[in-house]
């Protein structure tokens, strides 16, 4: 049985240390608020269509560590959350205000974009595009389309910049900044991505406020966040209508979407072939793109991140 397999039952699915507090709970991450800081732990859990669906092996810590890769090489560029990090799944963060929008760069019509668009849906971002598009065809340059930031088991919703700024959910001189550093954030990640073989295709950025300093928080260029393509596959898959060969959390949308299930009623039951696959995906999404081998250890998560925790003085 391979690794991948074994560890099918050792996914850290709901995390539980009252010593801590009660966490706030998102899709994917666990939070606890230490005071002036914030302790995120990544689960494995996967989602989909805004509902939680099943775990990932190896998946957190694979986003934890694509995620500190972007925070070390953009730091210079945009300040972000990062304190620490005592376990592969454990950020230690600073305290934000979180702003209520998500800047979302698109380089590529694709997704839920495109299924927008094609099914005639325009102009919800204060601006229309152009007739004609194919799908996943390029932007040049890219586009940036928000959305509000909806609670957990809510939609996010499409939202323009000129809605943003009047109805008062961000200070215009702080989301043009928000803009500003998205783009900038973008820029690096195709240029690396590109280095490595990959496109990057799209992106959400979170941003937050630290003693009235903009700062990106919550992850950067993940797989969870990001849609990933094989760089020299492109231009073929395009020019023959063909599906894209994609690194990313796009998969088990697409697994799911050709199974009837778009986000309402019972989801199908996310089986553990998928499971090893989509994990399989998120692996080599790492290798690729950082250039560093993942080593997959088997083992309770839980387990290690309680001894890490009380290694670094968090729990007793």
């Amino acid at each position: 049985m391979n690794k991948i397999r074994k560890q099918l039952i050792n996914t850290l699915d709901i995390v539980d240390f009252p010593e801590l507090g009660k966490p706030y709970k998102g899709k994917v991450r666990d939070v606890y608020d230490l005071g002036d800081k914030l302790l995120m732990i990544t689960s494995d859990r996967v989602s989909a269509f805004d509902k939680v669906l099943s775990t990932i092996p190896f998946k957190g810590e694979i986003l934890n560590r694509i995620a500190n890769f972007w925070f070390e090489k953009t730091n210079h560029i945009v300040p972000n959350h990062i304190i620490s990090t005592p376990d592969p799944q454990v950020l230690v963060v600073k305290k934000a205000k979180t702003l209520p929008v998500e800047v979302i760069v698109r380089g590529y019509i694709t997704g839920s974009l495109w299924r927008e668009y094609s099914s005639g849906v325009n102009g919800q971002y204060g601006f229309d595009l152009p007739s004609g598009l194919k799908e996943n065809q390029i932007f040049d340059p890219p586009i940036l389309t928000p959305s509000t930031k909806a609670e957990y088991g809510l939609h996010d919703e499409p939202i323009s910049r000129a809605e943003i700024i009047s109805q008062g959910l961000v200070a215009e001189e702080i989301y043009v900044k928000a803009e500003k550093y998205a783009l900038e954030l973008f820029a690096i990640g195709q240029e690396w991505a590109t280095k490595q073989g990959l496109i990057l295709v799209d992106t959400k950025y979170e941003f937050g406020m630290v003693d009235d300093e903009l700062i990106v928080i919550d992850e950067v260029h993940t797989p969870d966040s990001s849609r990933f393509w094989i760089a020299d596959e492109y231009e073929y898959r395009f020019a023959n209508a063909e599906s894209q060969k994609m690194l990313d959390k796009e998969n088990i949308r697409k697994w799911l979407l050709e199974r009837g299930y778009s986000g309402d009623g019972e989801p199908p039951e996310i089986t553990e072939d998928i499971r090893e696959t989509l994990s399989e995906r998120y692996i080599e999404l790492y290798s690729q793109l950082t250039g560093k081998h993942f080593e997959k250890i088997v083992g309770s998560v839980e387990e290690r991140i309680l001894v890490n925790l009380k290694k670094a003085g968090y729990l007793k």
